[in-house]
C-alpha cells in the first residue's frame, strides 16, 4: 500500500497509479489527477486482447459547488505550461489501496473523497465520490453540488488527437427512476462509450484545448492534445454518493447503478484482499489474456507482450508467487507459437503477425518451463507437451535457424547478422543497433548451456552436448586480466576476437539461472566486478563508468534515449540474478540473507512508494540520485523483486 500524504509538490506529477483490467487494457493517472502522458486516461480498453488499445475517456473535470463557492477536484496542464486549476492546497492525501483514492479538504473538517477502480471481471471504470461531513462545517451537505465533465477522445493510444468537425457528440440518454445512461459514440471505427450514474445528464458539447503532456515533452515526442467534452453529469451529495461507470462497448448492465456499484466494489474488494502481499496484488496486473489463454504485459503504459519479458517476469510474478495455472497457460499458449525452433519475441498492437528476431526468448521459455516443471504441478501431458516444445527450441537451434543463430563446432551458441538486434540488449534507432552483440554473448551462452542441461535431465542425447559447451565456456570466456568474463566472444563471427565491456550479462554465470556455470574464484571474480562497477540501489548498470560509451543519464528524444538504452542506464530486473550470485559467492545463512535484505532489496521495496506506485520502474539513470524512467510498471522488474523477496525469506 502507498499513502501519500500533504504537502503535495512534485508528488502531483511525478507519481503514478495503475488500475488494469486484466485484458490489456487499464486507467492510469497521477496522484495530482493531472494527466502528463498521452497514455493517461480512465476508460483505455484493449481492443484485440492485449492489443489494439484505444483511448475513449482521457479523464474528466469535476468540480464542487456549494453557497457560491467552487472546489476544484481536478487539475489539468496546458500548453506552455499553465496548470489550471490547482488543487494542491486542498488535496489531503492518496492512498493506493484498495483502489486509488483521494482525500480534499472542503469547508471547516468536511472531506470529500473520491475512488476509482477498474472491475477486473468486466473491464468497467468505476468512480465515486462521497462526502464526509464535519461537525464544524459551515456548510451543509445538502449544499454540495458535484459536477463532473467527461474529456472523450476516440484514437490509439499511442496518437493524439487534435478538434476536429469528424467528432460526434450526439448523445443517447436513457434516463430512469434511480439513474442515467448516456452513450456516446465519437468515431465510427472505435467502441461506443457508455456512462451510467446516479445522477443527471446535460449536453453541453464542448472542446478543451491544447492539454499539455509534460512526459511526452521530455521524451520529445508531441505532446499536446484537444479533447471533447459532451456534456455534464450533476450530483446533489446530500445524504447520498455520487456513481459513474465507464464502459466500451457492450450495452451497460441493466442493474441500478447504486446496486450495480455495490456488486462491483464488494467483487474488488474480496479480490483484492486475497492476495497474499501488496507485491502480490501488483503482480496481476500484467497477467492478461490472449487468444483465450494467458500472457503477461511487459509493462504500462506503452508494452504489450513480449516473449523474452514474458518469461523472464512469470518466475517471481507467477512461479514464486504460486500461480501455477496461469503458467501453465501462458506456457502452452506459447508453445504454440514456434516456428524453426523459435518463439516470437513480440507480437504487434494490430494483426497477429509475431516478430521472431530473439535469441535469448526461446532459451528463457525454457527457463521457465524448468521452473514450472520443478515445482511439480504439472500433469503428464502438459510435461510432455513442455518437454516437446524445449526438443523442438533445441533442435531447431543446434542445426541452425534464423538470423544466424546456431550451434557452433565448439558446442556454443553463435548468432546475428548485421542490422538486427537479438539480445535483451535490444536498442535500435532506424538503421542503428546500438549494442549489435553478434558473436556469442556471454548470457546467450549460460542460457543455452543452462537448456542443454535441463533437456539432458530427461534425454540423454543433450548430455553431451551441454558437457561440450561447458567446457567452450570455460575454456574462452574468463579473462585472464580480471578473472572476470568477457560480454562477448568471436565478435561479428570473428574467431578469436572478444568483447571487454564491463557490462551485467556475466552476472547469468554465476546467478540467475539453474545450474551457474561458475564456482569458486571465477565466480567471486564475476560478482567483485559486477559489485564494484554496476551496482546501484536500483539495480545493475548496463555498462561501467569506466567505459568510453557509457551514457549516465536516460532521458531526452529517441535517439537520446536508445543510445543509452543499454550503455549505462539501471535495469532492475537485473538485480535477481546478481543477488542470487552474491549468495552464492558468499555463505547462504541467515546472516548473508540479512545483509541482502538490507543492502540489495530495501532500496527497491523503497521504490515502491516513488513513480509507478506499488510498482517498480523499467530503468533508471547510471548516475546519481539514479532517476527513474522508461516505463512506470514494469512486469520483469517487479517479477524479480517478488523472486528475490522469496529467496531472502527467513529459514
Amino acid at each position: 500500500m502507498t499513502r501519500i500524504e500533504k504537502p503535495f509538490t512534485s508528488f502531483q506529477l511525478k507519481h503514478e497509479w495503475l488500475e488494469a483490467d486484466g485484458f490489456g487494457g487499464f486507467a492510469s493517472g497521477t496522484v495530482g489527477t493531472a494527466r502528463t502522458r498521452r497514455y493517461h486516461a480512465l476508460l483505455l480498453p484493449a481492443t484485440h486482447a492485449p492489443g489494439g488499445r484505444v483511448v475513449l475517456v482521457n479523464g474528466v473535470e469535476a468540480w464542487l459547488e456549494a453557497e457560491g463557492k467552487r472546489y476544484p477536484l481536478s487539475m489539468q496542464r496546458y500548453v506552455p505550461d499553465v496548470t489550471y486549476p490547482d488543487i494542491s492546497a486542498s488535496l489531503l492525501g492518496f492512498d493506493t489501496q484498495p483502489w486509488p483514492t483521494w482525500r480534499f479538504q472542503l469547508e471547516d473538517d468536511a472531506v470529500l473523497i473520491a475512488e476509482l477502480f477498474v472491475a477486473k471481471t468486466t473491464c468497467e471504470t468505476v468512480l465515486r465520490w462521497r462526502l464526509e461531513q464535519g461537525s464544524a462545517s459551515g456548510i451543509a451537505s445538502a449544499a454540495y453540488i458535484l459536477h463532473v465533465r467527461p474529456l472523450l477522445s476516440g484514437r490509439d493510444y499511442h496518437a493524439l488527437h487534435h478538434e476536429n468537425a469528424a467528432f460526434n457528440f450526439h448523445a443517447d440518454v436513457d434516463v430512469g427512476d434511480a439513474d442515467t445512461r448516456v452513450s456516446w459514440q465519437p468515431y465510427g471505427d472505435v467502441p461506443a462509450i457508455h456512462a451510467s450514474s446516479n445522477g443527471t445528464y446535460t449536453h453541453a458539447p464542448d472542446w478543451y484545448r491544447n492539454f499539455c503532456y509534460v512526459r511526452e515533452r521530455e521524451r520529445g515526442l508531441d505532446f499536446s492534445e484537444d479533447l471533447a467534452t459532451p456534456g455534464v453529469f450533476t450530483f446533489p451529495l446530500a445524504d447520498q454518493e455520487a456513481l459513474l461507470i465507464l464502459q466500451a462497448g457492450a450495452q451497460p448492465h441493466p442493474t441500478p447503478v447504486p446496486e450495480r456499484f455495490k456488486t462491483l466494489a464488494d467483487s474488488e474488494y474480496t479480490r483484492r484482499n486475497a492476495f497474499a502481499s501488496r507485491l502480490h496484488r501488483s503482480a496481476d496486473a500484467y497477467l492478461v489474456a490472449r487468444d483465450g489463454g494467458r500472457t503477461i504485459v511487459a509493462g504500462f503504459p506503452w508494452f504489450t507482450d513480449w516473449g523474452r519479458d514474458t518469461f523472464i517476469a512469470m518466475r517471481g510474478l507467477l512461479l514464486a508467487s504460486g500461480r501455477f495455472e496461469a503458467a501453465k497457460s501462458i506456457l502452452l499458449e506459447w508453445a504454440n507459437t514456434l516456428s524453426e525452433g523459435m518463439l516470437p519475441n513480440r507480437f504487434p498492437d494490430y494483426g497477429s503477425t509475431p516478430e521472431y528476431n530473439a535469441v535469448d526468448a526461446s532459451l528463457w521459455f525454457v527457463i521457465a518451463v524448468h521452473d514450472y516443471l520443478a515445482a511439480d504441478h504439472a500433469d503428464e501431458n502438459t510435461r510432455q507437451r513442455l518437454q516437446q516444445a524445449v526438443e523442438t527450441i533445441l533442435t531447431g537451434y543446434s542445426s541452425g535457424t534464423r538470423f544466424g543463430i546456431c550451434g557452433d563446432a565448439d558446442g556454443l551458441l553463435r548468432s546475428g547478422v548485421p542490422g538486427v538486434q537479438l539480445t535483451w540488449m535490444d536498442a535500435k534507432v532506424g538503421d542503428w543497433v546500438v549494442t549489435p552483440r553478434i558473436g556469442k554473448p556471454v548470457e546467450v551462452q549460460a542460457l543455452w548451456i543452462n537448456a542443454l542441461r535441463i533437456a539432458a535431465s530427461w534425454n540423454a542425447q543433450w548430455q553431451e552436448p551441454a558437457a561440450r559447451a561447458t567446457q567452450a565456456f570455460h575454456a574462452r570466456f574468463i579473462d585472464p586480466a580480471s578473472g572476470a568474463l568477457f560480454d562477448n566472444v568471436d565478435v561479428d563471427h570473428v574467431a578469436g576476437a572478444v568483447g571487454r565491456a564491463i557490462r551485467p550479462n556475466q552476472i547469468f554465470a554465476v546467478g540467475g539461472l539453474p545450474f551457474p556455470l561458475l564456482d569458486g574464484a571465477a565466480a567471486r571474480a564475476v560478482v567483485e566486478q559486477v559489485e564494484t562497477h554496476l551496482l546501484t540501489p536500483l539495480g545493475l548498470r548496463t555498462l561501467a563508468p569506466s567505459e568510453s560509451a557509457y551514457r549516465g543519464h536516460y532521458g531526452g528524444a529517441q535517439v537520446e534515449r536508445d543510445g543509452a538504452y543499454h550503455q549505462g542506464t539501471v535495469w532492475p530486473w537485473l538485480i535477481g540474478p546478481f543477488v542470487e550470485a552474491w549468495l552464492r559467492v558468499h555463505q547462504p545463512d541467515e546472516g548473508a540473507k540479512a545483509q541482502a535484505r538490507t543492502r540489495f532489496l530495501a532500496p527497491l521495496v523503497e521504490h515502491l512508494d516513488e513513480d509507478g506506485l506499488d510498482h517498480l520502474c523499467e530503468v533508471a539513470d547510471g548516475d546519481a540520485p539514479h532517476q527513474a524512467g522508461g516505463t512506470p510498471f514494469q512486469a520483469w522488474s517487479l517479477g524479480e523483486l517478488l523472486r528475490v523477496k522469496r529467496m531472502l525469506a527467513n529459514g
